[in-house]
């Protein structure tokens, strides 16, 4: 929770990516090839939009807010 919305403050670009039947392996390949350029931070979807919503009462930036919509609810 604290995690990401310390990276929300901190980054002007964010990418969410269904990761449902992703082998550990995958994504261990995946993370190895993103090391150095980028954070991989995996969470639940409800999580995620409560941090985007919090950053963005918080700092009154409502760019991210359209990634909400985005956040697949099953």
């Amino acid at each position: 929770d604290q995690k990401l919305c310390q990276l929300l403050e901190e980054y002007t670009k964010v990418l969410i990516a269904v990761a449902d039947n992703v082998g550990s392996k995958q994504l261990q390949e995946i993370r190895k090839g993103l090391r150095g350029d980028s954070i991989v931070l995996m969470g639940k979807n409800t999580l995620i939009r409560r941090c985007i919503k919090v950053h963005s009462e918080k700092t009154g930036n409502k760019d991210f807010l359209e990634l909400s919509n985005l956040l697949v609810v099953r």
